[in-house]
């Protein structure tokens, strides 16, 4: 990490003033609001907002809009982002004004957790009744876990977030995650569990999975979990995903098999009852991503009574000028 010197004074300057220098240690720990962080340092919006500027303008820190507001993060990629957190890192753990900062961010995010509880609890029945109806959570994770495996994952991208869970049950696997989904309720529920984890390294958004903010060829793995069947063209997902990957980046899907449950269409908004490997493996390599396996989980209900989910994992075909050459088959069967 090298910088000229106009460079590197103009980044010191943006730093090295009281206030920007306790946002940066804030906007370290994830994503908050001008309001949110008002509240904590008890500065005005209009202060606060100018620091903020001042600071995205500098390379050191992330904006992005979700509906009415504007979130802010330390910026995860770059010098200028390995420079700050050198200089938060030179900061002495026992500071008075950046303890005091932590415990008001502490309550901010202990406020942001009653609230996405709040939310969960409202809706938690009707997602009782569909696992009931499905293999139990913890074996489809496990297969997932297993089906992603232990390959190199330096950015990973969740499409339909959802409450953040793949966010965390992968997190010992990627270098740093961004989770998409439309619901802003659902955001809160994923923020207050990164939160809770003690998650630094994923981040969620706003966003439509069929049209993303996102710049393409970013991503080594592209999670789709139980969405597929909300969506009324859910091939233009697989599109959008394929776009995210790098050469030879991986699709990881789940979702329910063929099934014939019509009510879930009224009850529980689902569009399509399901999907079979046929299917999703024509959709998938209509955008170049060959399957390498597929498996299937069955329910522990009696034969008619419940759901099969199916995981698919895919990989995005490299160039024919590329000098890597990966091979792909299609397996079905049990992980």
């Amino acid at each position: 990490m090298k910088f000229g010197v106009d460079v590197l004074v103009e980044l010191l300057k943006a730093a090295g003033e009281p206030t920007r220098l306790r946002l940066l240690a804030l906007l370290a720990a994830g994503d908050l609001t001008v309001t949110d962080l008002t509240d904590i340092l008890g500065q005005s919006q209009p202060r606060i907002s100018r620091h903020l500027k001042l600071l995205t303008e500098a390379g050191l820190v992330d904006r992005y809009q979700e509906g009415a507001w504007a979130y802010f993060r330390l910026k995860q990629d770059g010098d200028a982002a390995s420079l700050a957190r050198q200089l938060l890192a030179a900061t002495l753990d026992s500071d008075p004004v950046l303890l005091r900062d932590g415990e008001r961010l502490a309550a901010v995010k202990r406020t942001r957790a009653e609230r996405a509880q709040d939310y969960f609890s409202r809706n938690a029945s009707g997602w009782d009744e569909l696992r009931r109806l499905h293999v139990n959570d913890d074996a489809v994770e496990a297969a997932l876990v297993r089906l992603v495996g232990t390959e190199p994952v330096d950015a990973l991208l969740d499409l339909g977030t959802g409450t953040g869970r793949i966010l965390q049950l992968l997190a010992n696997g990627y270098r740093r995650a961004v989770g998409i989904d439309a619901s802003r309720d659902m955001l809160a529920v994923a923020r207050a569990n990164l939160d809770k984890a003690g998650i630094l390294k994923a981040a969620v958004r706003h966003g439509d999975i069929l049209n993303l903010p996102l710049d393409g060829n970013e991503y080594d793995l592209v999670t789709i979990h139980q969405v597929l069947h909300f969506l009324p063209q859910p091939e233009l997902a697989l599109a959008e995903a394929s776009r995210m990957l790098k050469p030879g980046g991986r699709l990881a899907i789940v979702d329910l098999a063929p099934h014939d449950h019509e009510y879930l269409r009224d009850e529980h908004a689902h569009v399509r009852l399901g999907f079979s490997h046929q299917t999703m493996a024509e959709w998938l390599a209509k955008y170049d991503l060959d399957v390498e396996r597929a498996v299937d989980l069955k329910p522990e209900q009696p034969k008619g009574g419940g759901l099969t989910v199916t995981l698919w994992l895919a990989r995005q075909r490299v160039p024919a000028h590329s000098e890597t050459s990966i091979g792909s088959t299609l397996q079905t069967g049990s992980i």
